[in-house]
């Protein structure tokens, strides 16, 4: 019985010892490829890192590698202390990618081009809209436009008869577009180039973001759900006189 027992025991401190053994061997056959491939020491993301993160935030979020230096990736950081002092992380980065010098920038030189800055004390509000009631499409971050609201009135007459009225008015000018998602063109490599024209957009309808007082949000939330909302483009110099709430039986007067 003890005999069996004692060659129990050396067999699992046998399996021990070898798999020990094959686990240091694999290991030392590592070290040895990469020390024929002059091995690099880089930072490659463990798990999502933000647009906009700090090196001190994103510690967490990568890890140290040796790699052969032909995998390494031109521009690769071999520790977060190389980022210099203020920089953020400019776009996403995804678990398994190196992490680059040319993936940090200074916050203040991030600009947007699909975004236009809020005024202080103003708020965004979305509608969707059909490419033609939003200049067929044409519209940008940073236009000023003219905002038009249709709805239907029902009224009663002195018999108590319904009838409905359909008004438009131009309600609000010069309001800012801060973001406009599908249905238009790319924005273009030089945005301060006005004659550049921009194609029939692939999508009827596209998503546009105004920044507005709260009052005018209310208006344009009510009339997105129980009217129409019409855009037009507006410059500084364009005469806004003369508007007034268009009816059916005011139309041509």
């Amino acid at each position: 019985m003890k005999r069996r027992i004692i060659a129990a025991v050396a067999a699992v401190l046998l399996a021990a010892v070898g798999a020990v053994g094959i686990y240091a061997y694999v290991q030392g056959a590592d070290q040895r490829a990469l020390a024929g491939q002059d091995p690099v020491k880089v930072l490659v993301v463990t798990k999502p890192v933000p647009k906009g993160t700090t090196p001190i935030e994103m510690g967490k979020s990568v890890t140290s590698k040796l790699l052969p230096r032909a995998a390494v990736v031109p521009d690769a950081l071999g520790s977060l202390s190389q980022v210099g002092e203020g920089l953020v992380v400019t776009t996403d980065l995804k678990p398994g990618e190196q992490v680059l010098s040319t993936r940090f920038a200074d916050p203040a030189t991030m600009i947007d081009l699909n975004a236009a800055p809020v005024p202080k004390g103003l708020q965004e509000v979305s509608v969707q809209l059909d490419s033609q009631r939003a200049l067929g499409g044409n519209i940008r971050p940073g236009n000023t436009v003219g905002v038009f609201l249709s709805i239907k009135v029902e009224k009663k007459d002195a018999k108590g008869d319904s009838t409905t009225d359909n008004i438009t008015h131009m309600v609000f000018h010069d309001v800012l577009v801060s973001r406009v998602q599908g249905g238009l063109a790319p924005t273009p490599k030089d945005p301060t180039n006005t004659d550049q024209t921009a194609p029939m957009p692939e999508n009827n309808a596209l998503m546009v973001t105004l920044a507005v007082t709260a009052a005018q949000a209310e208006k344009i939330v009510f009339t997105a759900e129980n009217g129409s909302i019409w855009l037009s483009d507006q410059t500084t110099d364009d005469d806004e006189t003369g508007t007034k709430i268009i009816t059916e039986e005011g139309l041509y007067r």
